[in-house]
């Protein structure tokens, strides 16, 4: 029976009582599944401090998880109004000197992608930091300046700057760095340089970051990446402690115009890549033609821990990307360990769909 038939042959009380119930719930938004999830989780941050509280955590652990929660909590925040914007991390060596070919070679890779509306996100030092922010300027750069005893102020282009973070430590720092971009550009630097090189591979490999562009570049007259390359080839390659495909996760040059357009190419076709029910959806910007997908199919199917690699529309639970709901798909049941062999067919889809858009 309808509320209407139901106020029809009921008493006047219980009438009213339904009138009553009507406008109050006419008041009533209906609650989203996401924002039922969204409390869900905060309601678990919540459960775990309480947890803290009874296992009697010491100040010490405590000042640490706070300090983080906080500093992320901030960045986030930072980050947000910018999440569908395209960023490339630029890493590099804090002490490089403006004389420098690598100095001159960043401030030109800045400059050229905030020409195509990218962010370039720094460390927000010196050096390489203060070259790439010099080339994107203030309106295309971003910065995450880590606070330490001797170093290091804020470039003079970040300073004061909204888009500027300044963190306590290094692990929620280079999170950041990682998460929040959609590329990866390392000039010549020291340890820290390097562990940020080896991390962002160790993630892209083991699939805890979305693959993405990696270029190394550095002044074409040294032999810093070069170097850095046959030490892989050597030492981890042929001791069979990476496959050759994890050599795909990452490109070499000297020649700025080069590190552009391995960034650039690689969003030509591909957009962007999310697990939905446990299968991998690639978005594409042009749907491939059944012929091609066979050809995937014959070239990839290993990728497959069951089933083809098959075109597909968007899933309802891809709801929160809904500026992404008109890009056509392709999906399969990704072994989730072959990272390499993804990215090589991710570049197959992007030379040759391309190829036939521009035909």
């Amino acid at each position: 029976m309808s509320r209407k038939q139901k106020r029809k042959h009921a008493s006047p009380q219980l009438s009213e009582e339904i009138v009553i119930q009507d406008v109050v719930e006419s008041y009533i938004e209906p609650i989203s599944p996401q924002a039922v999830e969204t409390q869900r989780l905060i309601d678990e941050i919540k459960q775990t401090a309480d947890k803290l509280k009874e296992d009697g955590a010491r100040q010490g652990d405590l000042k640490i998880i706070s300090s983080a929660i906080k500093e992320l909590r901030y960045a986030f925040k930072v980050f947000t109004p910018y999440r569908r914007n395209r960023k490339v991390s630029v890493f590099g060596s804090a002490r490089c000197q403006p004389d420098d070919l690598n100095y001159q070679m960043a401030v030109e890779y800045g400059k050229r992608m905030a020409s195509e509306g990218w962010y370039v996100v720094t460390g927000a030092g010196g050096g390489i930091m203060e070259a790439a922010n010099v080339g994107a300027g203030a309106s295309q750069s971003m910065g995450l300046n880590i606070m330490l005893p001797f170093e290091q102020q804020a470039n003079h282009i970040l300073r004061d700057d909204p888009k500027l973070v300044n963190m306590k430590y290094f692990f929620t720092r280079k999170l950041l760095f990682v998460k929040e971009v959609h590329a990866i550009v390392i000039f010549p630097g020291g340890y820290g340089t390097l562990d940020e090189c080896m991390e962002t591979l160790t993630l892209v490999q083991t699939g805890k970051r979305d693959l993405m562009p990696i270029v190394l570049i550095g002044d074409p007259k040294e032999q810093y990446w070069k170097d850095w390359d046959r030490l892989v080839h050597k030492e981890l390659l042929d001791a069979g402690l990476i496959s050759d495909e994890d050599t795909s996760l990452y490109h070499i040059t000297d020649n700025v115009d080069d590190a552009v357009e391995e960034v650039m190419k690689f969003y030509s076709v591909y957009n962007s890549m999310r697990y939905v029910r446990g299968k991998l959806v690639l978005r594409l910007h042009m749907e491939p033609s059944d012929e091609f997908v066979e050809r995937l199919n014959e070239e990839f199917g290993s990728l497959c821990e069951s089933g083809q690699i098959e075109k597909t529309t968007v899933h309802h639970l891809e709801a929160d990307d809904t500026h992404l709901a008109d890009l056509p798909r392709l999906t399969f049941q990704f072994n989730r360990k072959d990272i390499g062999r993804l990215r090589q067919m991710i570049d197959l889809i992007n030379n040759e769909l391309a190829i036939i858009e521009e035909v």
